[in-house]
């Protein structure tokens, strides 16, 4: 089997909810980042694409049918060619990359863009379809940004808590502490910040076609921990998680090259970094937020190394807590994690998030000179994947 390469990654910048892309169609989005990363290998001749492979958690409303056939079609690249969407909710676009790589390294392709949107602002509200017509009582509509919905009896009760009960969860069996967790945001948004305004971003970011967004919306230069203390819980009049240390709603894409070595001639670029490894978990629905664990550890295995090698790492911050837990337990330095910043600060667009780890990972290791890094992102419904990079540059 051959190997596979990242070789270029860009992503819009990602807009808070009801913001500045509020006005903007997920597929447009789609389509953005799609002619955005291929625009950094001009010598791609997109007809020689062999797959695109597209992440999307909500699909249920300009999102649907298949967007990543529509971010083809709308980039306009050649009918010719293909593309799938993937979802397994938040880790949607890493599960398009790790796709992406398994296509690569079994030869049946050479190139394969992945990648992920999802516009959580114009996520539509959804009606049950009655099985008989003209039922006698209220319907409800259902909001389908985030979260459990139209739930099935059959589910137990404890795995269908939401997303920030199951976190307050995860804080109670971790003694995680309030304090660290608005530390650990505070964090976030400084590093973000700082490196937006260090223009590392730069490179990453393709700008929205009449969207006035110059970089990520949520990021609030100036947070402290004393101000994040002075917010309230979100989840339990007692609890610890709040609107402050926790990811936001968010609208945004993102998108990788991804090839075999021998594309490198073809793409016009030198590969960036190897996927080295690949690690997909799963545990109890609740405890979603701790399976990156797990997940990651597969992955060094896979790679053939250890936490010791590792340099860099980015883990998508869908909460403070969680993050924090999982720091923990791989007992590595806190402060290889999310050194550019985490989606407390810069967003959680669900199905572009995991995309975005990777590209930003890869930057991160291409400026660092390291050898090694890990991408790795939580999953509602308890999951988890993550990834391995080596630089090669």
């Amino acid at each position: 089997m051959t190997e596979s390469y990242l070789y270029a990654a860009a992503r819009t910048p990602f807009g808070r909810f009801g913001g500045a892309l509020a006005d903007v169609r997920p597929d447009d989005l789609a389509a953005v980042a799609l002619s955005g990363v291929l625009a950094k290998a001009p010598g791609l001749d997109p007809a020689a694409i062999g797959d695109v492979v597209w992440g999307n958690a909500n699909g249920a409303g300009e999102d649907n049918r298949n967007v990543g056939r529509m971010a083809v079609l709308l980039a306009g690249l050649p009918v010719s060619v293909p593309a799938t969407t993937v979802n397994r909710l938040c880790g949607s676009s890493l599960d398009a990359a790790i796709l992406a790589s398994r296509t690569i390294e079994s030869g049946d392709a050479d190139v394969v863009i992945a990648g992920g949107v999802e516009s959580m602002t114009r996520a539509p509200w959804v009606l049950p379809k009655p099985s008989r017509a003209y039922p006698a009582g209220n319907m409800t509509a259902v909001s389908t940004t985030l979260g459990w919905r139209l739930v099935n009896e059959r589910m137990p009760a404890e795995w269908t808590v939401s997303l920030g009960e199951a976190n307050e969860q995860l804080q109670e069996k971790f003694s995680i502490s309030r304090e660290r967790q608005d530390a650990f945001a505070a964090r976030s948004h400084r590093l973000a910040d700082e490196a937006w305004s260090a223009g590392f971003y730069d490179a990453l970011v393709v700008p929205v076609p009449g969207a006035d967004l110059a970089r990520d919306e949520s990021i609030r230069p100036g947070t402290t921990p004393e101000t994040l203390a002075g917010l309230k819980p979100s989840f339990r009049p007692d609890g610890t998680i709040t609107a402050g240390n926790a990811s936001p709603l968010n609208d945004g894409a993102s998108a990788l090259v991804i090839g075999s070595e021998d594309a490198s001639s073809r793409i016009g670029l030198a590969p960036l970094a190897r996927i080295a490894g690949r690690g997909v978990s799963a545990l109890e629905p609740q405890l979603f937020g701790f399976a990156p664990v797990e997940a990651a550890d597969r992955a060094l295995a896979r790679a053939g190394i250890t936490w010791a090698d590792v340099s860099a790492v980015e883990l998508n911050e869908a909460f403070a807590v969680q993050s924090l837990a999982c720091v923990d337990a791989w007992g590595i330095d806190p402060e290889i994690v999310n050194a550019k910043g985490g989606a407390i600060a810069i967003g959680h667009p669900l199905g572009a998030s995991g995309a975005r780890i990777l590209g930003t990972l890869a930057a991160r290791l291409q400026e660092s000179g390291d050898r090694w890094g890990v991408a790795a992102i939580c999953i509602g419904v308890g999951q988890a994947l993550a990834v391995v990079l080596e630089n090669v540059a």
